[in-house]
């Protein structure tokens, strides 16, 4: 397989072990490299074109950023979600991002608005005409967005790695068109709170939100209803 585009413009701008590091990740989020998937250095070396010097290397970087995890005398595995994690890290995304609401509802400006409902009907649209395979990068921009207007970087840093492991689970809580419905309706409740200029009831909401992603996944991992979940359920037992 010749080494994609995108990788050559990696390797142009950055170290090699960088570059590799930054392409398996990008295979690993969108889900062409799944959850529990075995890597092998000579598989990824064949693909990206590169000797397996920098994919061993590059691995390394990939456990520290919480994407594969490295077992001895069994080989490197892309990393698996615990329900407990997953819960945990659902309810770290609620306080980051509820505290971004807090922080850009007295600030947003009328074109932040404009540009988010423009993307809620982006979002819309993609539920009938693509599926989740359209509306999944598209949420996950909506809520980088609003992280990113708070123009504060320690906080879009420390939310970009929150939502890289996130990425490793977060298909299933939208499996279903209705839990995308769903969501885009509470898209729409959170611009409506950041317009309102009211620091607590956008915090309060974005919260709500999350959260309700946080139960529409359980609620799958436990098999039920997904529509069904209640958004203010506290965190479910650890399993």
């Amino acid at each position: 397989m010749t080494v994609r585009t995108e990788t050559l413009s990696l390797l142009r701008s950055k170290s090699l072990p960088a570059a590799i590091k930054d392409e398996i990740a990008s295979l690993i989020l969108s889900g062409e490299l799944p959850a529990g998937r075995k890597l092998t250095e000579a598989e990824l070396a064949a693909r990206l074109g590169v000797s397996r010097g920098p994919i061993r290397e590059a691995f390394l970087g990939l456990e520290e950023a919480g994407l594969v995890r490295i077992e001895k005398n069994r080989g490197v595995f892309v990393r698996e979600i615990t329900a407990r994690e997953s819960s945990e890290l659902y309810e770290l995304r609620a306080g980051l991002e509820s505290w971004a609401g807090k922080l850009l509802a007295p600030r947003v400006t009328a074109e932040q608005i404009v540009a988010l409902r423009r993307m809620i009907d982006e979002m819309a649209r993609s539920i009938e005409e693509v599926g989740i395979e359209g509306y999944f990068p598209q949420n996950i921009r909506f809520h980088e967005i609003l992280v990113e207007y708070t123009g504060n970087a320690k906080l879009l840093q420390t939310y970009r790695r929150i939502i890289n492991e996130m990425h490793l689970m977060r298909r299933h809580e939208m499996a279903t068109s209705r839990g995308m419905a769903v969501s885009v309706k509470e898209h729409g409740a959170i611009v409506d709170a950041l317009e309102s200029r009211c620091p607590e009831t956008a915090a309060r909401v974005i919260e709500a939100h999350v959260l309700g992603g946080r139960d529409r996944l359980l609620a799958i991992l436990d098999g039920a209803d997904p529509a069904g979940a209640d958004p203010a359920c506290s965190a479910r037992p650890s399993r």
